[in-house]
C-alpha cells in the first residue's frame, strides 16, 4: 500500500509545477500528446506523468533551493513508476527572484534519476519493441474512460487518481450538487465485466464522511486485433501506445 498525499499544492508550488509542465511540453515538437497526470489535484504520488512513444515517465518536481516543497513523498512516485513499468524522474526547478518566475535548473529535459542522480533523456530510452501494458496502465485507461464520460455528461470533477490499489478512483459533484465517488475496475479479454471489490463496504465507510453516495464502473478492454471468434480464449496482448477496444456501460 502507498502513503497517499491528500494535501493540495501551495500557491507557490503550483506556479513551479505549472512551469515544469510547460518545460516538459516544450521538449517535444508539437508538445507531449499523452499526459497521464497533468492536473494539480490530490491525491499525489507523482506530480506529473506522461507517455513518450513507448516509455512512461513519472516526475516529481523539486525546488533546487529547498524553499518550497510539493505534496507527496519522495518514495511513492518511484514505487508507482516501478509498478507501471516506467521511469521515475526528478525535475529540479529554480526560481528567478527578480522576474518572480520558474525555469528548469538544467538544460534539455533537465530530468534526473532519483536514485543514481544521473541525467534522464527520454528519447534515449525509447525502443522499437512492443511493450505490453501494465495493470497500472490498463487501470489508468479505465479511469480516463469514466472521467471522460462524467465530463461529457456535464458533471464537475473534483479529483481522480490512477493507482489500482487506491479507492475510490474518482470524486465528482453529482446532480444534487454534493460530492459523489466512483470505484473503477477494469476487465481484459476474455473477461467482459469487472467484479466489484470484495471490500466494498469498507470503501463506502471510508468515504462516508464526505459522501454516502458511491458508484461502480466496469471498463472492459481488448486488443482490436483479437480474434473475431467469440469462443477464443487466447487474449492478444494490449500493447502500449497501440489502439484498444473499450466497452463501458455507464455507472452502477
Amino acid at each position: 500500500m502507498y502513503d497517499i498525499e491528500m494535501h493540495e499544492m501551495s500557491r507557490d508550488f503550483f506556479r513551479c509545477w505549472q512551469a515544469a509542465g510547460m518545460h516538459l511540453n516544450d521538449q517535444v515538437r508539437g508538445g507531449i500528446q499523452s499526459w497521464l497526470r497533468a492536473h494539480p489535484y490530490p491525491p499525489f504520488l507523482e506530480h506529473i506523468s506522461f507517455r513518450f512513444k513507448n516509455q512512461l515517465f513519472f516526475v516529481r518536481v523539486e525546488d533546487v533551493e529547498g524553499k518550497i516543497e510539493g505534496p507527496g513523498n519522495s518514495r511513492g512516485f518511484i514505487d508507482a513508476a516501478n509498478n507501471a513499468n516506467g521511469h521515475a524522474c526528478i525535475l529540479p526547478m529554480k526560481r528567478n527572484q527578480f522576474a518572480d518566475s520558474w525555469a528548469a535548473a538544467k538544460s534539455g529535459w533537465s530530468l534526473i534519476d532519483p536514485e543514481r542522480r544521473t541525467p534522464v533523456n527520454p528519447p534515449e530510452l525509447v525502443t522499437t519493441e512492443k511493450i505490453e501494458m501494465s495493470a497500472w496502465e490498463v487501470h489508468d485507461l479505465a479511469v480516463q474512460v469514466v472521467r471522460d464520460h462524467l465530463k461529457a455528461s456535464g458533471f464537475q470533477l473534483m479529483s481522480w487518481q490512477s493507482n489500482p490499489e487506491v479507492n475510490p478512483s474518482i470524486w465528482f459533484i453529482g446532480k444534487s450538487l454534493k460530492p459523489e465517488w466512483v470505484v473503477v475496475r477494469s476487465a481484459t479479454f476474455p473477461e467482459r465485466k469487472a467484479d466489484r471489490p470484495k471490500d466494498w463496504k469498507s470503501i463506502a465507510a471510508g468515504c462516508a464522511n464526505l459522501s454516502p453516495r458511491g458508484h461502480f464502473a466496469s471498463v472492459a478492454v481488448a486488443s482490436p486485433f483479437q480474434s473475431v471468434d467469440i469462443n477464443s480464449h487466447d487474449p492478444v496482448p494490449l500493447w502500449r501506445g497501440l489502439p484498444i477496444d473499450v466497452h463501458f456501460g455507464g455507472l452502477e
